[in-house]
């Protein structure tokens, strides 16, 4: 199997002519995987478990489970709560 980096994935994608439903089904695996990931990241996580994320402004934010839903997880960090995509979330 040849193995793309993902340099030559995006420049095939940039560079390359696609119709729109080829570009729908890029976007639906994109979709697939990235929900994948976050139903397995869901299952490694239990409350009281200290993970991180990147906010909006790109700084890392350190917390601590407090809830896990089906595709988000309640983090406390001090006195703020934030609701994060499981997807976004590293175990520390």
């Amino acid at each position: 199997m040849n193995t793309l980096t993902i340099q030559q994935v995006n420049s095939a994608i940039m560079h390359q002519e696609w119709t729109n439903d080829q570009l729908n089904s890029m976007i639906a695996a994109v979709k697939f995987a990235r929900g994948q990931l976050g139903r397995q990241t869901v299952r490694e996580l239990r409350h009281g478990i200290s993970v991180r994320f990147v906010d909006r402004s790109g700084r890392y934010i350190t917390g601590t489970v407090l809830e896990c839903k089906i595709k988000n997880v309640i983090v406390e960090c001090g006195r703020t709560r934030y609701r994060v995509p499981a997807s976004m979330l590293e175990v520390v």
